[in-house]
C-alpha cells in the first residue's frame, strides 16, 4: 500500500477544494515547494500533484509551481491536470515528473493513452473521477456518458500503471472513502486501483490496507492531513 499526500495547485497556491468546486477553496500554503518538502520529511514515498487550473483550461497553468516541487524533493511525483497530448506528457517526464495522470484525455481521446503507454511504459496513470457511476471530465465540470467500469475496461491491455478512482462527492469532505465503489472497480480490472476522495481518519487508511487483496493499491490523502485530523506518522505506520 502506498499513501500519496496530495498537493492541489490553484493560482500558484497549495489548496484543497470541496467536492471539486473551484470556488470553494481553502489555501493551506502559498509555497507549494515548501509543502512538498514537509510531506517528504514526514516520510511519504510519493507525492500526488494536480494542476487544478490546468484541468479546467486544458493546458498546464501552474508549471512554475510544479517545477519548484520537482527541485525541492527527491521523491517520485505523479502529475495530473490539463495534460492532453503526447508532447505535454513527454515534456513533463523530461522535467522530472515520474508518472503522468490522464483523465479527460482518457475519455475524449483514448488513443492517447495507448500511445503514451507504448512510448512511456510504467509512467502513465488513468484518472477516473466519478459522480455516481459516471465519469466526469474537464476538471469535474462536465459529466460524460461513460461508466466507470467501462472506462477501466477500455485500458485493460494498454499497460496503464494504475487507475486513480476519485468519488467527487466525497472529495474534500472527510466523510470517508467510498470503499464499496473502489473495491467494485478493483474487482473489475487487473490494473491496480488507488483510492481517492474523502479520506478523513485512520480508519480509512486501515480500510485501504484491508482491501489490498482486491487490488486496491493505495490512497491519496489531502484535507485530512492538512487540517490535522490524520497524522502522517500514524498513517505511515499502517
Amino acid at each position: 500500500m502506498i499513501l500519496y499526500p496530495a498537493i492541489d495547485l490553484k493560482d500558484g497556491n497549495c489548496v484543497r477544494l470541496h467536492k471539486g468546486d473551484m470556488d470553494a477553496e481553502t489555501i493551506y500554503n502559498d509555497d507549494p515547494a515548501a509543502q512538498a518538502l514537509t510531506w517528504a520529511q514526514a516520510g511519504f514515498s510519493w507525492i500526488h500533484l494536480v494542476d487544478l487550473n490546468g484541468a479546467i483550461e486544458g493546458k498546464p497553468v501552474n508549471a512554475d509551481a510544479v517545477k519548484s516541487i520537482v527541485k525541492a524533493v527527491d521523491l517520485p511525483i505523479q502529475l495530473g491536470g490539463g495534460i492532453r497530448s503526447i508532447d505535454q506528457i513527454e515534456y513533463w517526464l523530461s522535467e522530472g515528473i515520474n508518472r503522468v495522470i490522464l483523465g479527460t484525455a482518457a475519455v475524449k481521446d483514448p488513443d492517447i493513452v495507448f500511445e503514451a503507454c507504448r512510448l512511456f511504459p510504467d509512467q502513465i496513470v488513468v484518472g477516473i473521477d466519478a459522480r455516481g457511476a459516471r465519469v466526469a471530465v474537464e476538471g469535474w465540470v462536465e459529466e460524460s456518458d461513460m461508466a466507470v467500469t467501462d472506462l477501466a475496461a477500455r485500458f485493460e491491455e494498454a499497460g496503464v500503471s494504475a487507475i486513480i478512482y476519485t468519488d467527487i462527492n466525497r472529495d474534500g469532505t472527510g466523510e470517508g472513502l467510498n470503499m464499496a465503489s473502489t473495491i467494485a472497480l478493483a474487482q473489475h480490472t487487473a490494473i491496480p486501483v488507488i483510492a481517492s476522495g474523502g479520506v478523513g481518519s485512520i480508519q480509512d487508511v486501515r480500510a485501504v490496507r484491508a482491501a489490498g487483496s482486491f487490488g486496491v493499491a493505495g490512497a491519496i490523502i489531502g484535507k485530512a492531513l492538512y487540517d490535522g485530523r490524520l497524522s502522517a506518522q500514524e498513517a505511515l505506520q499502517i
